[in-house]
């Protein structure tokens, strides 16, 4: 697979910020959640998707052995280590110790992160550390299939 180009990813994830946040949904303007938003870039930059998305649960600390949302990522975009990550990459985080990873943002530059949020919808922020060092897995996404 060859990556796509970081600013396609960059200028459609921009183009989703204020979209509401709504629980597994997937529509630019109307609501996503972080899942939705990652969703939503690759349907306008790759194209459709290639699998449905199986309902989800909201649990930030669920553990278990499966890290299904990596697994998933790993079937149709192209892994990299986490330090490598730069602008245009899908990260994703785990939010607590010990559980699997369960959120998901695209960097739009070295230092900010772009993602959907409940309360606040999607936005852009600083990549803190709190953030960077959530980061447990990243992607690039592919050119156009």
């Amino acid at each position: 697979m060859i990556p796509a180009d970081p600013e396609r990813i960059i200028t459609s994830a921009r183009s989703w910020l204020g979209t509401p946040y709504h629980d597994q949904a997937s529509l630019k303007g109307v609501g996503c959640d972080c899942l939705g938003l990652a969703r939503g870039v690759w349907r306008e930059v790759v194209g459709s998707e290639p699998f449905t998305i199986p309902p989800y649960s909201r649990d930030w600390g669920e553990t278990g052995p499966l890290e299904v949302l990596a697994e998933g990522a790993r079937r149709m975009m192209i892994e990299i280590e986490p330090s490598y990550a730069g602008p245009g990459a899908l990260v994703l985080f785990r939010m607590k110790p010990r559980a699997i990873a369960k959120h998901v943002g695209i960097l739009t530059a070295p230092d900010c992160l772009l993602h959907a949020y409940e309360r606040l919808g999607v936005i852009e922020e600083p990549l803190t550390q709190a953030w960077r060092r959530r980061i447990a897995f990243a992607f690039l996404f592919p050119e156009k299939i």
